[in-house]
């Protein structure tokens, strides 16, 4: 059975923002503490949103994203 509580706080969620629209290409930036597909899919968004292409690897213990075009 499933058990109902008050009073639990919702936890506050990590927003995180890149600066996409700020990139020019052959700039990049570095992120840790994300999977490599999640960067990937933001890039895909923000790219499909702003007309622009961005790749991403990893490097090191982060990632690492390109404007390419």
């Amino acid at each position: 059975m499933v058990q109902i509580e008050t009073g639990v706080p919702i936890p506050v969620g990590v927003r995180r923002s890149y600066p996409y629209r700020e990139m020019s290409v052959g700039d990049s930036f570095w992120v840790e503490g994300i999977s490599l597909q999640v960067v990937m899919n933001t890039n895909y968004r923000w790219g499909k949103r702003l007309g622009r292409k961005f790749i991403a690897r990893a490097d090191g213990p982060g990632i690492r994203v390109w404007r390419i075009d």
